[in-house]
């Protein structure tokens, strides 16, 4: 098989610095990014709401700390298995029409939340919404690939992963209010409500996304001949640094490797950080003392703020001093001591949530950096399938972390209790990436 294709070629002049950010370049971020962000806000939405949900219904199913962690987990389970085969899908069928079925599915799977009366009916829908959105976070993370050079993937990973905060920002505040505006309204339950409105909007972009979307720069009419040509030549210089790793960018080599068993277990941390995080703040919050429910959403939202401000900065950061591995072991040191001040014990309230605030902003500006040096370091054959297993490795963490969060919480009667797990888990991983190679070509 040739793993070094023949680029296209440009006539563009070669004292073009390609390697900078490029008016075109500019012109394709706002054209994709705002769609592909809001797809994601959609998602994380439909798959984080449940923690909000969890105040109410689960004294109506009967659900315990632990039986809620399992059913929240299952979620994953779905989620791995989607992930390789979404992206391989992708790659032979496009991204017009694998985002829009998967939105459409899972916005699908997400209202019909709304009817479940016992915890096995909730496991069920929990693991189909799981195989509905699994595919979508990897097969994003390998369409940026093809429209943007590594130079330039951390801060639109960035700016595609700031949607989980603003998710937080949205979710929180909305949730909340639908949970206690909307409670016997026309005889459902507020949960109820909060489930198919949250839903709705993720079908109806999902066929919106079928005629926004896109495939490759040389297939779209927005841009001109000169401009794919630009494209052509900027992603030409991955494409040779991939072949100057030799055969071993084949899958079979890079995917056995020892920085690939790095990633996969970096990115093992960082899936338990950030599910066990936003499924559990409004437990968390609960037990500061946030009893409301429209005041817990509200108060949810501030870590969500913070982060999606930080985590667009560091990217650019990122970007600017071309460096990934300290950005890295650096956001995840302060979102570990952060995780440690909030749980201290009598800790003040606003110090707590200020702690929390930091926190999250540092476990996301990990996963932007993590995926900008992944995507660069896996290319050709090893890209759709490395990705998708990175994704899935990421996902068997968090079905993981929330039965440990569920078991824990009940253990010691505090939700807190998971957050040390989770700052400790940042700072072995921040450890642990500083082995990965300065350069993330194959070697």
């Amino acid at each position: 098989m040739n793993i070094c294709p023949q680029p296209v070629r440009s006539k563009a002049p070669s004292s073009n610095n390609t390697g900078q950010p490029h008016s075109v370049f500019k012109r394709i971020g706002w054209r994709l990014m705002p769609l592909l962000f809001v797809v994601f806000v959609l998602a994380y939405m439909d798959r984080v709401n449940i923690g909000f949900a969890k105040l109410q219904f689960s004294t109506e199913l009967g659900l315990t700390d632990v039986m809620y962690g399992r059913g929240a987990g299952i979620f994953f389970f779905g989620y791995m298995l989607a992930g390789i085969p979404s992206n391989l899908l992708l790659a032979k069928m496009g991204a017009r029409a694998t985002i829009s079925r998967i939105m459409v599915t899972w916005g699908t799977v997400s209202s019909l939340m709304m009817f479940i009366s016992t915890p096995t009916q909730f496991y069920v829908l929990r693991f189909l919404l799981g195989l509905a959105e699994g595919g979508l976070a990897p097969g994003v993370y390998l369409y940026l690939t093809y429209w943007f050079p590594a130079a330039l993937r951390a801060r639109m990973l960035a700016i595609f992963l700031a949607a989980v905060p603003v998710a937080g920002i949205l979710c929180a505040p909305l949730s909340g209010y639908l949970l206690d505006s909307m409670h016997h309204v026309y005889g459902l339950k507020g949960w109820q409500w909060m489930f198919l409105l949250e839903g709705i909007p993720s079908i109806i972009v999902g066929f919106i996304a079928h005629f926004l979307i896109q495939d490759t720069p040389q297939t779209t009419r927005w841009l001109t001949a000169p401009e794919k040509e630009r494209v052509a030549l900027a992603l030409e210089s991955d494409v040779r640094a991939k072949c100057a790793g030799r055969t071993r960018s084949a899958a079979r080599h890079v995917l056995n490797s020892k920085t690939f068993l790095i990633l996969a277990t970096v990115e093992t941390i960082g899936g338990a950080a950030v599910s066990g995080f936003a499924y559990w703040l409004p437990q968390i919050l609960r037990d500061l003392g946030i009893q409301s429910l429209t005041r817990n959403g509200l108060i949810a939202a501030i870590p969500s703020v913070c982060a999606s401000v930080g985590m667009i900065v560091w990217g650019f950061s990122s970007d600017r001093f071309h460096e990934r591995r300290w950005h890295y072991a650096i956001a995840a040191a302060v979102s570990a001591l952060s995780l440690l001040v909030a749980t201290q014990k009598n800790v003040n309230f606003f110090v707590a949530i200020a702690a929390l605030s930091l926190a999250y902003t540092g476990i996301l500006s990990c996963v932007g950096v993590f995926w900008a040096y992944a995507t660069s370091y896996l290319r050709s054959d090893a890209a759709a399938v490395g990705i998708g297993l990175l994704n899935t490795v990421a996902a068997s963490a968090g079905y993981a972390t929330q039965y440990a969060f569920g078991a824990a919480s009940m253990a010691t009667n505090s939700s807190l209790t998971g957050l040390y797990g989770i700052a400790i888990a940042m700072l072995i991983g921040g450890a642990l990436v500083l082995f990965v190679p300065k350069d993330a070509r194959p070697a």
